[in-house]
């Protein structure tokens, strides 16, 4: 699926439509039997039951979330935060996709597919995770974009003058800095800072400052069970921490991965014939101009 503003359109108009249309697309012979594809993921391929119990100290592996058919509970939804005054600003400005359309957002990724960044690709666009163990490491590979993370679990601590002036002072990333432990023999905690400003906690627009600290806790239940909570801690932008919610994720029996990707050509092609000569909904208040006309 090349063109990730079929997903903006599902954004304003639902999911049900695109549900009905991959299944007519589904060869026939696949739909009757569930039968298992080589290089194709197949959400009715499910997984049964629990699998026995989770192995210690390991998340490696494919996993399929809230949005690729198997059958785990819908995407969350994060607690309404508490901005402080420069939180709010910043909150203002923002103008997401669900409620501007694609002509009045100024959401980077669906105008020019820039990247989602961290936490924002843990949440949005979630339909497959796969995880991978090293000595000293272990990468996050995100579906949407394939785009990869490292959390560090060699125990070192993560970097306190991100952004800094001064001689060897680490930039900001989309997927900042992140380092992290086990808790037990099947939670791994993670704390992530130095994520890019210009990127957005979610979907909705929330914003955060370079110092922001987000916690994640996967906590592998069994074999074939995965799900994450993810917490916000950024006195610049919130009056207190706010969950970000937890989203569960399941085994996949045949360990596939299928490409999705944002292509700015394709974008600007569907920016300039459907979605600016669309507009914005009449609705909102004090209309902004498409950023073609900007």
């Amino acid at each position: 699926m090349r063109i990730q503003f079929a997903g903006a359109i599902l954004a304003v108009a639902g999911t049900l439509a695109f549900s009905l249309v991959a299944m007519a697309q589904a060869p026939q012979p696949q739909q009757e039997t569930g039968e298992r594809w080589l290089w194709k993921y197949n959400g009715r391929d499910r997984i049964v039951g629990t699998g026995g119990p989770a192995p210690v100290h390991d998340l490696t592996g494919t996993w399929a979330g809230p949005q690729s058919g198997s059958g785990v509970p819908g995407l969350p939804r994060p607690e309404v935060p508490s901005f402080t005054p420069m939180g709010q600003k910043l909150f203002s400005a923002n103008r997401p996709i669900g409620k501007y359309s694609p002509a009045g957002t100024n959401d980077a990724n669906f105008r020019t597919c820039d990247p989602f960044g961290f936490p924002r690709a843990a949440l949005d666009e979630i339909r497959h995770v796969q995880f991978g163990t090293m000595p000293d490491r272990i990468v996050v590979m995100y579906q949407f974009q394939q785009a990869w993370r490292a959390i560090w679990v060699d125990g070192r601590e993560l970097p306190k003058n991100v952004g800094g002036t001064e001689k060897g002072a680490p930039d900001p990333r989309y997927y900042g800095y992140s380092v992290g432990h086990w808790e037990n023999d099947n939670t791994l905690v993670v704390e992530t800072t130095g994520l890019d400003e210009n990127t957005w906690l979610t979907k909705s627009g929330y914003p955060h400052s370079v110092d922001a600290r987000i916690e994640e806790r996967y906590t592998r239940t069994d074999h074939n069970d995965l799900n994450v909570t993810l917490t916000v801690d950024d006195p610049k932008i919130y009056t207190k921490p706010f969950s970000l919610g937890t989203v569960y994720f399941r085994w996949v029996p045949g360990q596939l991965f299928d490409e999705k990707l944002c292509i700015p050509s394709d974008t600007i092609e569907y920016l300039k014939s459907v979605g600016d000569p669309a507009g914005m909904d009449p609705n909102i208040k004090g209309p902004v101009q498409p950023q073609s006309q900007r």
